[in-house]
């Protein structure tokens, strides 16, 4: 064998092992779509994978077990059906919100476009005196104003 065959089988040979030490690495988008690539992903958390094993080379989540590893998806997935738990009673909150308001800003309008509110009280009829008229707007524009804002948020 001459030198130019055995330095060309040298570099054949040694050309896998170049390109499995370069790495693999994977990576989650915005989106949850996993991602694998041999090279780092500027501005994105990734893992080195070891290609050989499938199995992230370091950190805490490669030193888990596949018990602790089930653990933590109960974990996750319990604080996610907390926080869309949460997330459903601020929904049913806001809806409560909006239909008071509306409510009450519809009846300031017929407080201010009727001269005259009649009532039924104990089964009779009978309108409403000026100043119950004006304890009633003032009353539903406490309502309005209550709900008709943003909430504050707590922090």
């Amino acid at each position: 064998m001459n030198i130019k065959s055995f330095l060309l089988a040298s570099i054949v040979a040694m050309a896998p092992l170049t390109v499995s030490a370069a790495g693999v690495y994977k990576w989650t988008d915005q989106n949850g779509v996993v991602h694998f690539g041999d090279r780092q992903p500027v501005g994105q958390k990734s893992e080195s994978i070891d290609i050989h094993t499938g199995t992230p080379k370091a950190g805490a989540e490669a030193r888990k077990s596949p018990i602790e590893r089930v653990k933590a998806m109960n974990e996750q997935k319990a604080h996610t059906a907390e926080e869309q738990k949460v997330n459903a009673v601020k929904e049913a909150q806001q809806k409560q919100r909006e239909a008071n308001c509306k409510t009450a800003k519809d009846n300031l309008g017929i407080l201010a476009t009727n001269g005259r509110i009649r009532v039924q009280e104990n089964g009779e009829w009978r309108y409403l005196t000026q100043e119950e008229i004006d304890q009633k707007r003032q009353q539903f524009q406490t309502i309005a104003d209550e709900n008709c804002t943003a909430p504050a948020t707590a922090q």
